[in-house]
C-alpha cells in the first residue's frame, strides 16, 4: 500500500546529505599550485560518490514500488493519494505495512550499500598498499 514511503523518505534525506557533502568536498578540493595546476589527490572514491550509490539504490527502488502501487490502483492522483488513507481500518493496515515492510526494505538497501562501501574501501586500501610497496 505505502511501503515505498519509508525508503522514499530515506532517499530524500540521503539526497539532502549528498548535496551538503558535495558542497563540503568542493571547499576541500585540492589546492592550486602557483602555476594553476592542482595538487594530485589520492585515488580514492570520494564519499559523495559512495553516498550517490545509496541515493541511486533508494530512488530506483522507490520509483519501481511507486509504479507498482499506481498500477494496482493503491496510489491515485487525487487526495488522499493513498487509497488506504481514506478508511480508518485500511489506514491502520497501511501504517503497519509501512512500519514492517517499508522499514525492512529501507534497512536492507542501507545494509547492502554499507557492504558496497566496505568492499570499496578494502579494495582501495589494498591497491594503495600495493602501489606504496612497488614505490619502495
Amino acid at each position: 500500500m505505502a511501503c515505498f514511503v519509508v525508503p522514499g523518505t530515506e532517499a530524500i534525506v540521503a539526497t539532502a546529505v549528498l548535496i551538503a557533502v558535495r558542497q563540503h568536498e568542493k571547499k576541500l578540493a585540492a589546492p592550486k599550485l602557483g602555476n594553476g595546476t592542482a595538487v594530485e589527490k589520492e585515488n580514492k572514491t570520494p564519499f559523495s560518490k559512495k553516498l550517490g550509490w545509496l541515493c541511486s539504490l533508494l530512488w530506483g527502488g522507490v520509483a519501481l514500488l511507486a509504479f507498482e502501487h499506481i498500477w494496482h490502483g493503491e496510489v491515485v492522483p487525487f487526495p488522499p493519494f493513498l487509497t488506504a488513507a481514506a478508511d480508518p481500518v485500511s489506514k491502520a493496515e497501511m501504517l503497519h505495512e509501512m512500519g514492517t515492510s517499508g522499514v525492512a526494505m529501507a534497512l536492507l538497501v542501507t545494509l547492502i550499500w554499507l557492504g558496497m562501501v566496505i568492499i570499496s574501501t578494502v579494495l582501495e586500501n589494498k591497491t594503495e598498499a600495493k602501489a606504496a610497496e612497488e614505490n619502495v
